[in-house]
């Protein structure tokens, strides 16, 4: 029997495959999806469905549809495709959509990420814990000796009672986000794009490159655009510098002007300067900010609050008005709608765009990166130096048993800063450094994040806080 608390997290599902879910559960889940929406009385009676280059992808995406099927919605199967082509589908058509993808997990993972219409996102708080127990209540009735193979089922026709249809969304995707971002008269640059064996190496060559559209003038470096869900190269998780080393090394041997790295459903991208170097993502968070405010003056920017404080000091700069977020990209959106924010960014490189149903999308946002580079004559280090005034210590993991008592422990250490709890706990000192110190939701384990003006004091600083986590 299959225990839907193991998989369905925060924002979605994610477990491996068939060891904590198989096509059995993904019906169920397409069934509850289906009985969700029509619940809510949203008007919508199509699902639209994705999925990635996993080995188990079509299967359980195909479990999927046949489960909505049975509760009397239509399926539009779009095949291949990234997350935010997903987000795109679901903006651009005004319907629902589910994304079958683990994103950076390793290949014996897969999940779900779902939407509302419009690309509005599904989390605990807005409709996935009742999805999950009304999929937990069709699996528990169900008996698995008397379902039909996943082959027969969306063919069954005492099952379906709804239609499906096939449409390739690739080409409009590409083409809308063309339109939001003008590359066509930059100078010519070199890029070499990490796919990790993603999606990456299906949406690049239609939006950088000529498989679609008309070319840019981009001279694209392909590294790992062979789609293979067992990621025979690195895993596609550019969060881990591990996993930069190929990319890094490429930008200097081929002289390219950048790099930029996708994860595996390619709704992060990454990128590294003309020397080998990572831009952070809170330097990119700065520059497309400053872009869009460029276009929309005294607009909101959404930030999370481990982004560097960079990010408010240069939105406050160009006339913007910075909100600041918790981790999590039910969070980021939310605030996005609220406050009709023109542009958000995280620390994990996760961008969210107003002109795309605020929704993320990698690529996007490396859009905006080679626009801002193409447009004047300066090498990415340079420009990407107007975005970086501080030094971070990246996140740091410690296991712990009693969370409460450490968050406690460490605010007494510092009984003359600044504090506050938006998530975790944040201590901010007089010099401008500041550390957050977060709980994990599913793990014993406290996550770190330090900043501070100079390396030095981010050094001594970090060491200090570890001293009292893990004593």
């Amino acid at each position: 029997m299959s225990d839907l608390s193991l998989i369905v997290k925060a924002y979605d599902v994610r477990g491996t495959v068939p060891e904590q879910w198989d096509e059995r559960t993904a019906e169920a889940l397409g069934a509850a999806f289906a009985q969700l929406l029509t619940s809510s009385a949203d008007g919508r009676d199509t699902v639209l469905i994705t999925h990635d280059m996993r080995d188990s992808s079509p299967g359980l995406a195909a479990a999927f549809a046949a489960g909505v099927r049975t509760e009397g919605m239509s399926v539009i199967e779009t095949g291949l495709g990234s997350t935010d082509m997903l987000y795109y589908a679901s903006g651009a058509l005004d319907l629902p959509g589910a994304m079958f993808t683990a994103s950076h997990n390793p290949a014996q993972y897969n999940g779900i990420k779902m939407c509302r219409a419009g690309a509005r996102p599904i989390g605990q708080d807005s409709g996935l814990a009742e999805l999950r127990d009304r999929a937990q209540a069709l699996l528990d009735k169900s008996d698995p000796a008397e379902k039909p193979d996943a082959s027969d089922r969306t063919e069954s026709v005492g099952e379906a009672r709804s239609s499906a249809e096939r449409r390739d969304l690739l080409p409009d995707y590409a083409a809308h986000l063309r339109a939001l971002v003008d590359l066509s008269t930059i100078r010519p640059l070199k890029v070499v794009v990490d796919a990790g064996n993603g999606m990456g190496g299906y949406t690049v060559p239609a939006v950088l490159g000529d498989a679609v559209l008309p070319a840019l003038p981009l001279t694209i470096v392909p590294l790992y655009f062979e789609l293979d869900g067992s990621f025979p190269n690195h895993e596609a998780n550019p969060l881990d510098p591990a996993n930069l080393v190929d990319l890094q090394a490429a930008v200097r041997e081929h002289g390219a002007d950048l790099g930029l790295a996708f994860d595996g459903d390619a709704d992060r991208c990454f990128v590294i300067d003309e020397r080998g170097e990572a831009v952070s993502p809170s330097a990119i968070t700065a520059l497309v900010a400053a872009r869009e405010l460029a276009k929309h003056p005294g607009s909101t920017i959404i930030h999370n609050l481990i982004t560097s404080s960079a990010v408010p000091e240069i939105v406050r700069e160009h006339g913007g008005e910075p909100v600041r977020s918790r981790v999590g990209h039910s969070f980021i959106k939310a605030e996005m709608a609220r406050t009709n924010a023109v542009f958000g960014g995280e620390h994990s490189a996760h961008y969210y765009f107003r002109d795309f149903w605020f929704a993320d999308t990698g690529m996007l946002a490396a859009m905006h990166v080679l626009a801002a580079l193409g447009e004047q004559a300066r090498p990415l280090s340079e420009l990407a130096h107007e975005y970086e005034r501080y030094v971070a210590s990246g996140e740091i993991n410690s296991t712990v048993a009693d969370q409460s008592a450490k968050l406690a422990e460490v605010e007494q250490a510092y009984p003359d800063a600044q504090t506050d709890e938006l998530d975790g706990l944040t201590i901010r000192f007089a010099d401008g450094a500041w550390i957050n110190l977060r709980p994990s939701n599913t793990e014993p384990l406290l996550r770190l994040n330090v900043e501070a003006p100079t390396g030095q004091r981010m050094v001594a600083l970090r060491d200090e806080v570890l001293g009292i986590v893990r004593r």
